[in-house]
């Protein structure tokens, strides 16, 4: 048993000999922040807008579901690197599973869209509305029921679908990874499969995943929630994150074509936002497709209606006729004008 355990150790101990490779780490590194920075206009400006009107659900699911199995492929391909943090030391376990962090924010960084677009999906898309004809002279009232919307209900459903896809998708993983012999080396004919399944799944969702969004853009015709400067960001970074993941030991093509395919298909995106960004300059109206003089417009027609409504009240209470609080009711014989002491 005790031989057992060394000779593991002693594989372990040849496996995880570490190759420094400090040009490799820096652009890790950068690319790392760079995510950061790049996501945060992103998620700041559907916060400050307080809607998410303008993404596809279909391109959230995709990304998601991409980005997910875009990680777990990795760290089924470096799992024997992620085992050797048991045996070296903190600051080259973090250098050698960089390339595992990496893809992990990704992730995480893409998923707080979806979360953000959930929480801040528009009110007033979310239910139908019927309207009501009050079968007098006012026009119909636009009545909300309780009837979700069929975008808001696919919105729900899809975001189901990605909780249940990372979950399944995790837990095989683990499985797989948990019944690896370690007195072998390299990986066995199941997990070497299930890592090209999943970096050959997240290749193609990539592939498609900007496919629904240039649809949804293209047929509104506006920007909508859509953050210019992250694709500014990120589409030329496509570049450099395909080199960091390539560089990396025991990663192949199916590691890195997730991220060439998505960088070609994200500046398509951002040609036609930066399109239609200069056509609602043109229309005068904001990514949202509102008129950019609306808020003046409105703010003068609420002071002259209420300038209207309180002149109305002033000469219809000057003339209409009080008859319930205790005096006669005006006749022909009524003087025009009375003592102050008699009103």
């Amino acid at each position: 048993m005790r031989s057992s355990s060394i000779s593991r150790l002693s594989i372990m101990l040849d496996t995880c000999t570490l190759h420094h490779d400090y040009a490799a780490n820096i652009l890790t590194a950068l690319l790392c922040v760079g995510l950061i920075i790049s996501y945060l206009p992103q998620h700041l400006r559907i916060i400050k807008a307080g809607s998410s009107e303008g993404f596809s659900p279909w391109f959230l699911l995709l990304g998601c579901t991409s980005n997910a199995s875009a990680m777990l492929n990795i760290i089924v391909m470096q799992w024997g690197i992620i085992k050797c943090c048991n045996v070296v030391t903190f600051g080259s376990c973090v250098e050698s599973i960089a390339g595992v962090f990496q893809l992990s924010l990704q992730w995480f960084l893409f998923t707080i869209i979806l979360v953000l677009y959930m929480i801040y999906y528009p009110p007033h898309l979310k239910y139908t509305e019927i309207d009501v004809d009050l079968h007098d002279n006012r026009p119909p009232q636009h009545v909300k029921t309780s009837v979700k919307t069929d975008t808001w209900r696919l919105s729900i459903t899809l975001s189901w679908v990605v909780f249940i896809h990372f979950a399944f998708s995790t837990f095989v993983t683990l499985l797989l990874l948990s019944t690896e012999t370690p007195d072998l080396p390299g990986r066995s004919p199941q997990v070497s499969f299930w890592a090209t399944l999943l970096g050959v799944a997240s290749a193609l969702l990539a592939a498609i995943q900007y496919a629904p969004q240039l649809i949804y853009t293209y047929r509104r015709r506006l920007v909508g929630a859509l953050s210019i400067p992250m694709m500014l960001i990120q589409s030329p970074g496509a570049i450099f994150m395909v080199i960091s993941i390539a560089v990396r030991p025991g990663t192949n093509w199916t590691t890195w074509l997730t991220y060439a395919v998505a960088g070609v298909m994200q500046g398509s995106l951002l040609v036609m936002c930066l399109l239609w960004r200069v056509r609602q300059h043109r229309l005068r109206i904001d990514d949202f497709g509102n008129p950019l003089d609306k808020v003046p417009n409105d703010s003068s027609a609420g002071v002259t209606e209420a300038v209207q409504v309180v002149v109305a009240d002033g000469i219809e209470s000057s003339i209409r006729v009080e008859g319930t609080d205790g005096r006669a009711d005006i006749t022909e014989e009524t003087p025009l004008l009375r003592d102050a002491g008699q009103w």
